[in-house]
């Protein structure tokens, strides 16, 4: 399987997102003819403001975000993984992850387990929890054959639901971000690459780029893929733009031969806290 990340800049204007995403996804395609293309988080709108982004959230399945990347997944004829984009179900929102086929059907759906809650170094205060419901299902899905884990940014931080995706047979590990530059900087690289070492599985890491609310906020972008050993085996320079590697299962399989570490866990399996 040959897979594509894409890098984004995105606004509070989604209409405009929607449409340059798009095109970029076209040439992704078109240059590197990938089987599975992965977008950031918060594709649609990105904002601070809870107020904008509540108004920005639809239903899924229905809405425009939902019919126009399936419908942009069955143009192009390939797998599509929109990153994350606000959910609204009844009264509560959620940061979704849709993955659509070849064909535009819906394949999976998956809402983000761990909220961003934090207090940036020049004070900034981020609250995720304040207006998104925390979602409580683990997420792996066939795409083309290859199981694929989901998660969301924040969720690279507990290795726990990266395990329980791992038991569920994942091949490779999606995680959408909007990380931000303060945190990204000395975390995003660090994380994924363990993530991908403890659990032997490609990780497909797409991120957001640039700066949005007029300046107040950076995301830190880094896109990458990275190899069951741990390895960079593509990344996105730090602008608008995507990256692609070939995902080898014999290689991958290999490494899980010669040190097999899910065997070998035993915290998880064996012990219980007293």
């Amino acid at each position: 399987m040959k897979i594509t990340v894409i890098q984004k800049n995105v606004s509070d204007d989604k209409g405009a997102n929607l449409n340059s995403v798009a095109a970029l996804v076209e040439r992704a395609v078109e240059k590197d003819k990938p089987d599975f293309v992965i977008l950031p988080e918060m594709i649609a709108c990105i904002t601070g403001s809870p107020k904008v982004m509540r108004e920005s959230a639809e239903s899924f399945p229905g809405g425009d975000t939902f019919e126009f990347f399936s419908s942009l997944a069955k143009r192009l004829n390939v797998n599509l993984h929109i990153g994350s984009a606000m959910e609204l179900d009844g009264d509560e929102v959620y940061n979704t992850s849709l993955v659509f086929g070849r064909d535009g059907n819906l394949l999976a759906k998956y809402r983000k387990i761990h909220r961003f809650d934090a207090v940036l170094a020049d004070g900034t205060e981020l609250k995720e929890s304040a207006h998104v419901a925390a979602g409580k299902d683990i997420v792996c899905v066939d795409v083309d054959g290859v199981r694929v884990g989901l998660a969301i940014c924040y969720d690279l931080r507990f290795p726990e639901l990266f395990h329980a995706l791992c038991e569920a047979g994942a091949d490779i590990i999606v995680v959408p971000a909007a990380f931000t530059f303060q945190t990204g900087a000395d975390h995003w690289e660090v994380l994924l690459r363990a993530r991908a070492i403890e659990c032997q599985c490609y990780i497909a890491a797409p991120c957001q780029v640039g700066t949005f609310d007029n300046g107040k906020y950076m995301n830190w972008g880094h896109s990458m893929i990275i190899d069951p050993w741990g390895q960079i085996m593509a990344q996105v320079s730090n602008s608008e733009g995507f990256a692609t590697a070939n995902i080898d299962r014999k290689y991958q399989e290999a490494i899980r031969t010669r040190m097999p570490l899910k065997s070998h866990r035993l915290l998880a399996n064996q012990f219980v806290a007293h």
